[in-house]
């Protein structure tokens, strides 16, 4: 990408800010604003100052950002762009600083002219975390002088907008405290979701110098420095480092039309699985979107269109269809445009009706001069999506296995399946059980009218490995589609999600943790938007059940089994350690982990799914040594385990 496309020549000054209205009901309704007052709320704070950053850097100003952690949960970001206008605004007569940072909608990304592309919030961003903030201070370099300005309690001004020194640099930097009084789960950033993030961010926006530095005292993590000036290219490369490619070079296309810029990065690897990935202003486009569509579409036009130049396809072969051309394809995809327009229910689908096009452009010709000036890269290609070819033929005859009719007809549901007795999706659930024996005793104690179980026999393929026929082919994962009723793939239908609490309740043992594992592998692969839409937990069985008298009590991990022994104040205890689901009576099971009333359930969320991907990756794919160095660097944290 040529990187003065979206160099800014407009000024940045007073008159570029446009204020649309005022700061209100921010910190009443925090939600609303940031999504949570969870962990993600927390650091969504975070990723809001440094998309200000970084729209410095795309605007062509900035070249470095720093994110601080320091002590007492406080967290500084510095860039060396411009610094913010800190002039008198016209239409609110305070300083321009103080409107940016105490007016809701106050920012230059509304007037087209001091950026052209922006990420975050769209100017609500600053405004936002200065009113959820114990206390927020920035500081401005910028005219040989330092210009300070300190907001506590919510955003109020201590003092007003004043110079504290005088300097040779420019820039902007903002540290703050959030306020715990909203954050009450937490307040501490965490070094780990930041650091990925911020290497997301570097790969995206390439040549940006981007650095995280701990000083919090009870940490020994280190500076981490990222630049890629390979940006996307390279983004590839390191998703794949875990995979074999098929071929060395990474194909990359870049372009822009009306103003709208487009990059594209693939390589095929030896695997069967697609992961596509989709940015919009470095907003990562979840649910994909018109330029993931134009992608799609012009992929898949012209490996075809090549293939039968080149006599790879003969004239009565049936054409490739786009799943045979993204088998083993790693993508992302990443544009810029100075007008987003987002749908879908997290608003994280592009809608731009233009963008199809445009993308579809600019790829699709430059795919094509590839492909022609790379044959032998491009031959590999081509027999990677015959071979692909083939085996959807062979999917398509298992996949009928797995269809039903209608969402509500039961005639065609596993034998092994125990049914609730309500039709109406909202208030059932089904457990998937390990075994017959925890089987049995999860459908005596079940809940027959909403709670259906499902016992699996044995672990199911690892479907990180197989190919799509012969995960039709098996007999546990055709029992769970046909349970589930909503289709796989490109014919995933949520509508007809039969159940939407999936509950996957193994064994607190190595091997529960195994065949919990190949589940939610398969779940990830193939029915994402499922685990997307909140309806897949994980049962939560006690590890002990600890009798004193009459007394019975339960403990779920060895804190609360030490908890309870230090509360009974003597050693009078009888405590029995369960090693499987299927030791548990039908009534302790009940009480334990499926009453709805006492159960403990956690709810499979994808806050990232390519970090999901390389997890998965990693755990289940071929390479053995990145799983032992997982396994040497976290043992550490792992409790006793029966092996």
């Amino acid at each position: 990408m040529n990187d003065n496309l979206l160099k800014v020549t407009h000024s940045y000054t007073a008159d570029d800010i446009q204020v649309l209205e005022g700061l209100e009901a921010v910190r009443k309704r925090p939600g609303m604003y940031i999504g949570t007052t969870s962990q993600r709320g927390l650091h969504h704070l975070l990723w809001e100052i440094v998309d200000n950053s970084i729209d410095e850097a795309l605007a062509g100003y900035a070249t470095k950002i720093t994110v601080t952690l320091e002590p007492d949960d406080v967290v500084k970001v510095s860039d060396n762009g411009r610094g913010i206008p800190v002039e008198r605004h016209k239409k609110t007569g305070k300083s321009t600083l103080e409107t940016i940072y105490t007016v809701l909608h106050a920012g230059g990304k509304f007037g087209g002219g001091a950026y052209k592309v922006s990420g975050g919030l769209h100017g609500v961003g600053g405004s936002v975390v200065n009113a959820l903030s114990e206390w927020f201070e920035v500081k401005v370099y910028k005219d040989q002088q330092i210009y300070y300005m300190r907001f506590e309690e919510g955003g109020k001004p201590t003092d007003e907008l004043k110079v504290i020194g005088i300097t040779q640099d420019s820039g902007t930097t903002v540290r703050f405290k959030a306020d715990p009084t909203i954050f009450k789960e937490s307040t501490r950033f965490e070094y780990e979701i930041i650091r990925e993030r911020l290497r997301q961010m570097a790969f995206l926006n390439r040549g940006i110098e981007i650095e995280l530095i701990d000083e919090r005292e009870d940490t020994d993590n280190e500076t981490i420095f990222y630049r890629y000036d390979g940006g996307i290219k390279e983004y590839v490369a390191y998703m794949n480092r875990r995979s074999t490619p098929l071929h060395e070079e990474v194909i990359y296309a870049e372009g822009m039309e009306a103003q709208i810029i487009v990059e594209v990065a693939l390589q095929y690897v030896n695997e069967y699985t697609t992961n596509l990935f989709s940015f919009t202003n470095n907003i990562n486009t979840q649910e994909g979107g018109t330029h993931e569509e134009g992608f799609r579409s012009s992929l898949t036009r012209v490996i075809n269109n090549y293939a039968r130049s080149k006599n790879l396809l003969k004239k009565d072969d049936e054409a490739f269809q786009g799943e045979d051309v993204r088998e083993g394809l790693t993508a992302i995809i990443s544009i810029k445009h100075p007008d987003p327009q987002y749908e879908g229910q997290t608003k994280t689908k592009l809608g731009n009706s233009e963008v199809r096009k445009i993308v579809s452009n600019v790829f699709g010709t430059q795919l094509e001069r590839f492909l022609m000036e790379h044959p032998d890269t491009a031959k590999i290609v081509v027999e990677k999506a015959q071979i692909a070819s083939k085996a959807r033929l062979a999917a398509k005859k298992a996949r009928e296995l797995t269809r039903r009719k209608t969402a509500l007809e039961v005639s065609s549901l596993p034998g092994k399946l125990a049914d609730c007795q309500s039709r109406d999706p909202r208030e059932s659930e089904i457990f998937i059980v390990e075994g017959n024996s925890a089987g049995g005793s999860a459908k005596q104690g079940r809940d027959s009218y909403f709670q259906a179980i499902l016992p699996l026999r044995g672990k199911i393929l690892n479907v990180q490995k197989a190919r799509l026929h012969r995960i039709f082919e098996n007999e546990e994962i055709r029992s769970m589609l046909t349970a589930f009723g909503c289709g796989i793939g490109d014919e995933l239908d949520l509508d007809k999600l039969r159940y939407h609490k999936i509950v996957l309740m193994t064994d607190a043992d190595v091997d529960g943790a195994h065949i919990r594992t190949l589940l939610l592998t398969f779940l990830f692969r193939f029915l994402q938007p499922v685990i997307a839409g909140g309806y897949v937990y994980i049962a939560q069985p006690p590890l002990y059940r600890i009798v004193k008298g009459r007394s019975v009590r339960y403990a779920y991990n060895e804190e609360e089994l030490e908890a309870i022994k230090a509360e009974s104040g003597d050693a009078r205890l009888r405590i029995n350690r369960y090693k499987g689901l299927g030791e548990m009576n039908a009534d302790q099971l009940w009480e334990t982990t499926m009453d709805p009333e006492v159960r403990q359930l956690i709810r499979v969320t994808i806050d990232d799914a390519l970090e999901a991907d390389e997890t998965f990756k990693m755990l289940m794919g071929d390479e053995v040594e990145p799983r032992r160095e997982f396994i040497e660097t976290n043992a550490q944290y792992v409790g006793n385990l029966d092996i």
